[in-house]
């Protein structure tokens, strides 16, 4: 699994002209699956996640998680992070999971991550033309790739 993870003061995601989820403080979070990935992949994310110290603390200081700010989450599908541009100039996802292995992994991350944050996790539509907004605050952008753990 990929995620890009932002920082964010607002987020909201939007299908066809009408509001999906929105959020206010927390995590913006951009999930791309592939078909190697497991249900072990959703488990190890939601921990780094849930527990990344990217918010400031008292003096500054990036210390506290998005469940120590009790900020929330916005979880959008996002298959072109497997984007595969070393041939040409047009990328291909062969890489990218196929909506059959994607969607329940797509859906327990978002349980999961739910579940620790303990408040309901926004999400967009998996497949669906979206547009996101944002508001990055910082900036503060997080790359993250479960096959790269260390």
């Amino acid at each position: 699994m990929r995620a890009v993870i932002q920082r964010v003061t607002g987020a909201s995601v939007t299908i066809s002209g009408q509001e999906k989820s929105a959020i206010g403080l927390g995590l913006l979070i951009l999930l791309g699956v592939e078909n190697a990935d497991t249900q072990e992949d959703v488990e190890w994310l939601v921990k780094k996640v849930s527990n990344l110290r990217i918010f400031d603390d008292e003096n500054g200081v990036m210390n506290r998680s998005i469940i120590d700010v009790e900020g929330e989450a916005l979880v959008v599908s996002q298959f072109t992070l497997y984007a595969s541009y070393k041939k040409g100039n047009r990328p291909s996802w062969f890489r990218a999971g196929s909506h059959e292995h994607s969607i329940p992994l797509y859906d327990a991350f978002c349980a999961s991550l739910s579940e620790a944050i303990g408040k309901p996790v926004g999400t967009g539509e998996f497949g669906a033309m979206m547009q996101v907004k944002l508001t990055n605050d910082g900036p503060v952008t997080i790359c993250i790739d479960t096959k790269n753990k260390e």
